[in-house]
Parts: C-alpha cells; sequence; structure tokens
C-alpha cells in the first residue's frame, strides 16, 4: 500500500468535518487491505490471485482480468481465455514472472494453470506477505489517525472548538482508528486460516 501523504490543505471548520475525512480514509485503507489479500494465493484455485497481475498491453499496463476470461472449473485449476488470442504468450509470460510460483500452459486457445498444493515452507512464506500487508494498512490507519489529531489541534488552537470538544474527538479518533485495525487483523486472521488450512 502506498503510504498516502498527510492532507495539509484542508480547512477544517469542525470536528464532524475532520472525524469524518478521517473515516473516509480508513474506510479506504480497509478496501484496499481487501484487495491487496484477494490477490493472496490460498491453496484453493481463485481468479482473484491474478487481480493486481498486470501484464504489457500494447504500450499499457493492464489487468490480465481485463484481457480475458478466467475461470475455475476445478479445485486446482484456473483457465484464461484470451478475448484476442494473439496475447497468449504475453499473459503466460506475466504468470511465469509473477512471484505467484505457478507454471502455466497453453494450447494455443487456452490457457491452463494447475494451482499446486502449498508446500509448508511456501505457506509461511505467504503468510509472512499477509503479515507484511497487513502491517503496512494498520501503519496506514496509524498515519490517518495523526494527521486527524494535528487538525483537531488546529481547530482547539484557532478558537474553533473547545478543550472538551477536542478531548471527546481525540478520544473518537482514537476508537475509530483501534476499530479499523481491529478488522485488518480479523481479515488477516480469516485469510491466514485459508492459507494454512490443508485440504
Amino acid at each position: 500500500m502506498k503510504p498516502e501523504p498527510a492532507v495539509t490543505n484542508h480547512d477544517f471548520q469542525n470536528v464532524r468535518d475532520v472525524e469524518g475525512h478521517a473515516k473516509t480514509r480508513m474506510d479506504k485503507v480497509l478496501t484496499d487491505f481487501q484487495h491487496e489479500m484477494a490477490g493472496i494465493r490460498t491453496g484453493r484455485a481463485s481468479v482473484a490471485i491474478f487481480d493486481n497481475l498486470k501484464m504489457d498491453y500494447y504500450g499499457t499496463p493492464t489487468p490480465i482480468n481485463q484481457l480475458a476470461n478466467l475461470h475455475v472449473p476445478e479445485a486446482t485449476l484456473i483457465t484464461i481465455q484470451p478475448w484476442d488470442v494473439s496475447q497468449i504468450g504475453a499473459i503466460e509470460k506475466a504468470i511465469r514472472s509473477s512471484d505467484l510460483g505457478l507454471n502455466p500452459a497453453n494450447d494455443g486457445k487456452i490457457i491452463r494453470v494447475p494451482i499446486p498444493a502449498l508446500t509448508e515452507e511456501r505457506r509461511k512464506d505467504i503468510v509472512k506477505r499477509l503479515h507484511h500487508v497487513a502491517e503496512e494498512h494498520r501503519v496506514a490507519a496509524r498515519n490517518i489517525r495523526r494527521d486527524a489529531n494535528e487538525h483537531l489541534k488546529k481547530l482547539l488552537k484557532d478558537k474553533l472548538i473547545s478543550e472538551d470538544e477536542e478531548r471527546r474527538a481525540l478520544d473518537d479518533v482514537q476508537k475509530m482508528t483501534d476499530g479499523h485495525i481491529q478488522k485488518i487483523d480479523q481479515m488477516s486472521k480469516v485469510k491466514e486460516k485459508e492459507i494454512l488450512d490443508i485440504k
């Protein structure tokens, strides 16, 4: 996750504006985390593992799911049928050079991607990556809290809110941050279980 730049050009007039802005940004962190998690592989075939995989399509990095139909005909296989068959080699190359550890094969019309069972070592590596992604998003939520707190201090300094209002708002922002971090932790636990679950 790319860290969001601190917002300094906002001219907040009250607590509600600051909290609303912080909530919108924290919700975006959750959405981004869900999206990144979808691209982390588990032992089961899922087309979502290709969500973040782009290939060069006439000079433009394009997600594979915008260039082909993706299907899961069975638990350990994904098929990719490019709309433009001339791209079959490029799609296969993008999958091969990704960090997904997959070995696609094509018959000229369709790419078959067998999803091998994950070794225990590979599962541990994937869990490590998941933890790293989760931590990046926790940090992003904390950075948003820091920005919101700075805006609240400015409101107090500009005499737009009282000390009581500032204290209450700092409390609310902390609760909001804790709630979002808790959601990241829960989502991460569920995903970790999927990765470590040996069927």
